[in-house]
Protein backbone atom coordinates (compact mmCIF):
# COMPACT_ATOMS: atom_id res chain seq x y z
CA UNK A 1 0.00 0.00 0.00
CA UNK A 2 2.81 2.41 0.92
CA UNK A 3 4.65 1.53 -2.29
CA UNK A 4 1.57 2.36 -4.36
CA UNK A 5 1.06 5.62 -2.49
CA UNK A 6 4.66 6.61 -3.03
CA UNK A 7 4.34 5.94 -6.74
CA UNK A 8 1.24 8.15 -6.91
CA UNK A 9 3.00 10.94 -5.04
CA UNK A 10 6.01 10.71 -7.37
CA UNK A 11 3.79 10.78 -10.45
CA UNK A 12 1.88 13.79 -9.10
CA UNK A 13 5.13 15.60 -8.38
CA UNK A 14 6.35 14.89 -11.91
CA UNK A 15 3.11 16.27 -13.34
CA UNK A 16 3.50 19.47 -11.28
CA UNK A 17 7.12 19.88 -12.39
CA UNK A 18 6.16 19.31 -16.02
CA UNK A 19 3.32 21.84 -15.78
CA UNK A 20 5.57 24.43 -14.16
CA UNK A 21 8.21 23.87 -16.83
CA UNK A 22 5.62 24.30 -19.56
CA UNK A 23 4.50 27.61 -18.04
CA UNK A 24 8.10 28.80 -17.83
CA UNK A 25 8.76 27.83 -21.44
CA UNK A 26 5.56 29.59 -22.52
CA UNK A 27 6.58 32.78 -20.69
CA UNK A 28 10.08 32.53 -22.17
CA UNK A 29 8.64 32.06 -25.65
CA UNK A 30 6.42 35.13 -25.20
CA UNK A 31 9.41 37.20 -24.16
CA UNK A 32 11.79 36.06 -26.88
CA UNK A 33 9.22 36.20 -29.70
CA UNK A 34 7.71 39.58 -28.86
CA UNK A 35 7.03 41.51 -31.01
CA UNK A 36 5.97 39.50 -34.04
CA UNK A 37 4.04 42.38 -35.63
CA UNK A 38 3.96 46.21 -35.50
CA UNK A 39 3.50 47.85 -32.10
CA UNK A 40 1.24 50.88 -31.69
CA UNK A 41 2.09 53.60 -29.16
CA UNK A 42 -0.91 55.81 -28.50
CA UNK A 43 -0.21 59.42 -27.54
CA UNK A 44 -3.44 60.95 -26.19
CA UNK A 45 -2.40 64.47 -27.20
CA UNK A 46 -1.69 66.41 -30.39
CA UNK A 47 1.68 66.05 -32.17
CA UNK A 48 4.61 68.17 -31.06
CA UNK A 49 4.26 68.00 -27.28
CA UNK A 50 6.66 66.33 -24.85
CA UNK A 51 4.58 63.12 -24.80
CA UNK A 52 4.62 62.92 -28.59
CA UNK A 53 8.30 63.69 -29.05
CA UNK A 54 9.55 61.18 -26.49
CA UNK A 55 7.27 58.50 -27.96
CA UNK A 56 8.70 59.07 -31.44
CA UNK A 57 12.34 59.23 -30.36
CA UNK A 58 12.15 56.11 -28.17
CA UNK A 59 9.80 54.35 -30.60
CA UNK A 60 12.30 54.74 -33.42
CA UNK A 61 14.96 52.97 -31.35
CA UNK A 62 12.57 50.20 -30.32
CA UNK A 63 11.76 49.60 -34.00
CA UNK A 64 15.47 49.12 -34.66
CA UNK A 65 15.83 46.66 -31.79
CA UNK A 66 12.71 44.69 -32.63
CA UNK A 67 12.84 44.64 -36.41
CA UNK A 68 9.18 45.67 -36.37
CA UNK A 69 7.42 48.95 -37.09
CA UNK A 70 6.55 51.06 -34.04
CA UNK A 71 3.68 53.36 -34.97
CA UNK A 72 2.97 56.49 -32.91
CA UNK A 73 -0.77 57.15 -33.05
CA UNK A 74 -2.01 60.54 -31.78
CA UNK A 75 -5.51 60.32 -30.27
CA UNK A 76 -6.08 63.74 -28.68
CA UNK A 77 -9.19 64.96 -26.91
CA UNK A 78 -10.69 65.58 -23.47
CA UNK A 79 -7.31 66.21 -21.87
CA UNK A 80 -6.03 62.75 -22.80
CA UNK A 81 -9.15 60.82 -21.84
CA UNK A 82 -10.09 59.72 -25.37
CA UNK A 83 -6.79 57.99 -26.09
CA UNK A 84 -6.64 56.49 -22.61
CA UNK A 85 -10.13 54.98 -22.92
CA UNK A 86 -9.22 53.49 -26.29
CA UNK A 87 -6.11 51.76 -24.97
CA UNK A 88 -7.98 50.47 -21.91
CA UNK A 89 -10.22 48.49 -24.28
CA UNK A 90 -7.34 47.14 -26.40
CA UNK A 91 -6.08 43.56 -26.34
CA UNK A 92 -3.67 43.02 -23.41
CA UNK A 93 -0.84 41.62 -25.53
CA UNK A 94 1.76 44.40 -25.55
CA UNK A 95 0.97 45.53 -29.08
CA UNK A 96 -0.92 48.63 -27.91
CA UNK A 97 0.79 50.92 -25.42
CA UNK A 98 -0.11 54.32 -23.97
CA UNK A 99 2.21 57.23 -23.24
CA UNK A 100 1.09 58.92 -20.02
CA UNK A 101 1.97 61.87 -17.82
CA UNK A 102 0.73 63.20 -14.48
CA UNK A 103 -2.59 64.08 -16.10
CA UNK A 104 -3.29 60.36 -16.44
CA UNK A 105 -3.90 60.09 -12.67
CA UNK A 106 -5.12 63.67 -12.19
CA UNK A 107 -7.89 63.70 -14.82
CA UNK A 108 -10.32 61.36 -13.03
CA UNK A 109 -10.38 63.80 -10.10
CA UNK A 110 -11.29 66.72 -12.36
CA UNK A 111 -14.49 65.05 -13.59
CA UNK A 112 -17.53 63.71 -11.82
CA UNK A 113 -16.86 60.08 -10.77
CA UNK A 114 -16.61 57.78 -13.79
CA UNK A 115 -16.83 60.53 -16.41
CA UNK A 116 -13.14 60.37 -17.32
CA UNK A 117 -13.92 56.93 -18.74
CA UNK A 118 -11.00 54.92 -17.37
CA UNK A 119 -9.37 53.81 -14.15
CA UNK A 120 -5.61 54.38 -14.16
CA UNK A 121 -4.96 51.63 -11.62
CA UNK A 122 -7.58 48.98 -12.42
CA UNK A 123 -7.45 49.04 -16.23
CA UNK A 124 -3.72 49.51 -16.81
CA UNK A 125 -0.38 48.07 -15.73
CA UNK A 126 2.81 50.17 -15.63
CA UNK A 127 5.63 49.56 -18.10
CA UNK A 128 8.04 52.24 -16.93
CA UNK A 129 8.89 55.93 -16.71
CA UNK A 130 10.87 57.43 -19.58
CA UNK A 131 11.66 61.01 -18.66
CA UNK A 132 10.81 64.26 -16.96
CA UNK A 133 9.74 67.57 -18.46
CA UNK A 134 10.63 70.08 -15.73
CA UNK A 135 8.23 72.87 -14.80
CA UNK A 136 9.65 76.38 -14.35
CA UNK A 137 8.13 79.36 -12.56
CA UNK A 138 8.64 82.22 -15.03
CA UNK A 139 7.43 85.78 -15.44
CA UNK A 140 7.45 88.78 -17.68
CA UNK A 141 10.78 90.63 -17.38
CA UNK A 142 8.83 93.66 -16.20
CA UNK A 143 7.71 91.91 -13.01
CA UNK A 144 9.60 93.70 -10.24
CA UNK A 145 11.02 90.65 -8.49
CA UNK A 146 14.29 88.81 -9.06
CA UNK A 147 13.67 85.63 -7.08
CA UNK A 148 10.90 83.54 -5.54
CA UNK A 149 10.97 85.29 -2.16
CA UNK A 150 10.61 88.69 -3.77
CA UNK A 151 7.84 87.36 -6.02
CA UNK A 152 5.88 86.08 -3.02
CA UNK A 153 6.27 89.43 -1.26
CA UNK A 154 5.19 91.28 -4.40
CA UNK A 155 2.12 89.07 -4.86
CA UNK A 156 1.06 89.65 -1.25
CA UNK A 157 1.54 93.39 -1.61
CA UNK A 158 -0.73 93.49 -4.66
CA UNK A 159 -3.65 91.99 -2.76
CA UNK A 160 -4.98 89.60 -5.38
CA UNK A 161 -4.15 91.68 -8.44
CA UNK A 162 -1.22 89.61 -9.73
CA UNK A 163 -2.14 87.18 -12.52
CA UNK A 164 -0.89 83.80 -13.66
CA UNK A 165 -1.47 82.02 -16.97
CA UNK A 166 -2.06 78.34 -17.61
CA UNK A 167 -2.68 76.03 -20.57
CA UNK A 168 -6.16 75.34 -19.20
CA UNK A 169 -8.01 74.16 -16.11
CA UNK A 170 -6.52 71.01 -14.62
CA UNK A 171 -3.22 71.23 -16.52
CA UNK A 172 0.15 70.97 -14.73
CA UNK A 173 0.53 74.74 -15.23
CA UNK A 174 -2.73 75.39 -13.40
CA UNK A 175 -2.33 72.91 -10.54
CA UNK A 176 1.31 73.85 -9.94
CA UNK A 177 0.27 77.46 -9.47
CA UNK A 178 -2.59 76.47 -7.16
CA UNK A 179 -0.20 74.38 -5.06
CA UNK A 180 2.12 77.39 -4.94
CA UNK A 181 -0.75 79.62 -3.75
CA UNK A 182 -1.67 77.13 -1.02
CA UNK A 183 1.91 76.76 0.22
CA UNK A 184 2.78 80.47 0.12
CA UNK A 185 -0.52 82.06 1.13
CA UNK A 186 -0.55 84.22 -1.99
CA UNK A 187 -3.60 85.25 -3.99
CA UNK A 188 -2.94 85.00 -7.74
CA UNK A 189 -5.69 85.37 -10.36
CA UNK A 190 -5.93 82.47 -12.80
CA UNK A 191 -6.05 83.32 -16.53
CA UNK A 192 -6.62 80.01 -18.39
CA UNK A 193 -5.75 79.63 -22.08
CA UNK A 194 -6.42 76.92 -24.66
CA UNK A 195 -2.89 75.60 -24.76
CA UNK A 196 0.57 76.50 -23.53
CA UNK A 197 1.69 78.56 -26.54
CA UNK A 198 -0.88 81.38 -26.20
CA UNK A 199 -0.32 81.41 -22.44
CA UNK A 200 3.43 81.87 -22.87
CA UNK A 201 2.85 84.50 -25.57
CA UNK A 202 0.78 86.65 -23.24
CA UNK A 203 3.24 86.36 -20.35
CA UNK A 204 6.04 87.43 -22.70
CA UNK A 205 3.84 90.28 -23.90
CA UNK A 206 3.07 91.42 -20.37
CA UNK A 207 -0.69 90.77 -20.48
CA UNK A 208 -0.20 88.24 -17.67
CA UNK A 209 2.44 88.42 -14.93
CA UNK A 210 3.70 84.88 -14.33
CA UNK A 211 3.11 81.20 -15.04
CA UNK A 212 4.38 77.72 -14.26
CA UNK A 213 5.44 76.47 -17.68
CA UNK A 214 6.76 73.14 -18.94
CA UNK A 215 10.42 73.42 -19.90
CA UNK A 216 10.11 72.87 -23.66
CA UNK A 217 7.72 75.83 -24.01
CA UNK A 218 9.28 78.36 -21.64
CA UNK A 219 13.04 77.74 -21.69
CA UNK A 220 13.47 78.97 -25.29
CA UNK A 221 11.97 82.27 -24.15
CA UNK A 222 14.20 82.30 -21.06
CA UNK A 223 17.22 81.84 -23.32
CA UNK A 224 16.01 84.64 -25.59
CA UNK A 225 15.31 87.02 -22.71
CA UNK A 226 11.56 87.05 -23.24
CA UNK A 227 10.88 85.47 -19.85
CA UNK A 228 12.47 85.73 -16.43
CA UNK A 229 13.03 82.42 -14.62
CA UNK A 230 12.32 82.53 -10.88
CA UNK A 231 12.64 78.86 -9.93
CA UNK A 232 12.49 75.22 -10.95
CA UNK A 233 9.32 73.63 -9.61
CA UNK A 234 10.85 70.16 -9.27
CA UNK A 235 13.12 68.77 -6.58
CA UNK A 236 16.42 69.47 -8.34
CA UNK A 237 18.01 72.12 -10.51
CA UNK A 238 18.20 71.75 -14.28
CA UNK A 239 21.36 70.40 -15.85
CA UNK A 240 21.05 72.97 -18.63
CA UNK A 241 20.35 75.88 -16.23
CA UNK A 242 22.10 75.10 -12.93
CA UNK A 243 21.94 78.78 -11.99
CA UNK A 244 18.15 78.65 -11.61
CA UNK A 245 17.36 77.56 -8.01
CA UNK A 246 14.43 75.34 -7.13
CA UNK A 247 11.29 76.87 -5.68
CA UNK A 248 11.80 74.63 -2.63
CA UNK A 249 15.23 76.03 -1.86
CA UNK A 250 14.00 79.57 -2.51
CA UNK A 251 11.65 79.85 0.42
CA UNK A 252 8.94 77.25 -0.22
CA UNK A 253 10.32 74.03 1.35
CA UNK A 254 8.66 70.85 0.15
CA UNK A 255 7.36 72.37 -3.09
CA UNK A 256 7.72 69.80 -5.88
CA UNK A 257 5.97 69.71 -9.24
CA UNK A 258 7.14 68.31 -12.55
CA UNK A 259 5.73 66.46 -15.55
CA UNK A 260 6.83 62.85 -15.72
CA UNK A 261 6.41 60.82 -18.90
CA UNK A 262 5.85 57.07 -18.88
CA UNK A 263 4.27 54.09 -20.61
CA UNK A 264 1.42 51.84 -19.48
CA UNK A 265 -0.35 48.86 -21.07
CA UNK A 266 -3.83 47.34 -20.75
CA UNK A 267 -4.28 45.24 -17.61
CA UNK A 268 -3.66 41.57 -18.32
CA UNK A 269 -0.61 42.15 -20.50
CA UNK A 270 1.82 39.28 -19.72
CA UNK A 271 4.49 40.19 -17.19
CA UNK A 272 7.18 38.75 -19.45
CA UNK A 273 6.17 41.11 -22.25
CA UNK A 274 6.11 44.08 -19.84
CA UNK A 275 9.62 43.17 -18.68
CA UNK A 276 10.93 42.96 -22.24
CA UNK A 277 9.45 46.31 -23.24
CA UNK A 278 10.82 47.92 -20.07
CA UNK A 279 14.31 46.49 -20.69
CA UNK A 280 14.35 47.69 -24.30
CA UNK A 281 13.01 51.12 -23.30
CA UNK A 282 15.85 51.44 -20.78
CA UNK A 283 18.31 50.41 -23.48
CA UNK A 284 16.91 53.06 -25.83
CA UNK A 285 17.01 55.76 -23.14
CA UNK A 286 20.66 55.00 -22.40
CA UNK A 287 21.57 55.66 -26.05
CA UNK A 288 23.58 58.87 -26.46
CA UNK A 289 21.71 59.91 -29.61
CA UNK A 290 18.37 59.53 -27.81
CA UNK A 291 19.59 61.56 -24.85
CA UNK A 292 20.82 64.30 -27.17
CA UNK A 293 17.53 64.42 -29.10
CA UNK A 294 15.50 64.73 -25.91
CA UNK A 295 17.82 67.31 -24.37
CA UNK A 296 17.18 69.65 -27.31
CA UNK A 297 13.56 69.95 -26.13
CA UNK A 298 14.59 70.02 -22.46
CA UNK A 299 13.33 66.55 -21.54
CA UNK A 300 15.51 64.83 -18.95
CA UNK A 301 15.92 61.07 -19.38
CA UNK A 302 14.71 59.25 -16.27
CA UNK A 303 13.87 55.56 -16.82
CA UNK A 304 12.30 53.41 -14.12
CA UNK A 305 11.00 49.93 -13.39
CA UNK A 306 7.26 49.18 -13.61
CA UNK A 307 7.04 49.16 -9.80
CA UNK A 308 8.74 52.55 -9.53
CA UNK A 309 6.28 54.02 -12.02
CA UNK A 310 3.19 52.74 -10.21
CA UNK A 311 4.61 54.06 -6.92
CA UNK A 312 4.99 57.48 -8.54
CA UNK A 313 1.47 57.26 -9.97
CA UNK A 314 -0.04 56.47 -6.58
CA UNK A 315 1.87 59.29 -4.88
CA UNK A 316 0.70 61.80 -7.48
CA UNK A 317 -2.84 60.46 -7.29
CA UNK A 318 -2.98 61.34 -3.58
CA UNK A 319 -1.07 64.61 -3.87
CA UNK A 320 -3.01 66.17 -6.74
CA UNK A 321 -6.40 64.84 -5.64
CA UNK A 322 -5.99 66.99 -2.53
CA UNK A 323 -5.03 70.06 -4.56
CA UNK A 324 -8.04 69.54 -6.85
CA UNK A 325 -10.34 69.16 -3.84
CA UNK A 326 -8.89 72.14 -1.96
CA UNK A 327 -9.16 74.46 -4.99
CA UNK A 328 -12.43 73.10 -6.39
CA UNK A 329 -10.85 72.69 -9.83
CA UNK A 330 -13.14 70.97 -12.34
CA UNK A 331 -13.50 70.62 -16.11
CA UNK A 332 -17.11 69.36 -16.05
Amino acid sequence: MNCTLNKLVRRFALVIVAYASALSLHAFAQTTSFPEKPVRIVVPFTPGGSNDVIARVVGQKLAQYWGQAVVVDNRPGAGGNIGSKEVAKSAPDGYTLLVVANSFVINPHLYTPGKAGYDAFKEFVPVGKMGIAPIILVGNPGVKASNVKELIALAKSKGGKMTYASAGVGTPHHLSAELFKIMTGTDLVHIPYRGAVPAVTDVVGGQVDVMFGVSNTVLPQVRAGGLKAFGVAGSKRLTAFPQIPTVAESGVPGFDSEVWLGVVAPVGTPASVIQKINADMRRALSDDAVKKSLSTIDIEVSPSSPNELVTLMRADDVKWAKVVKDTGATVD
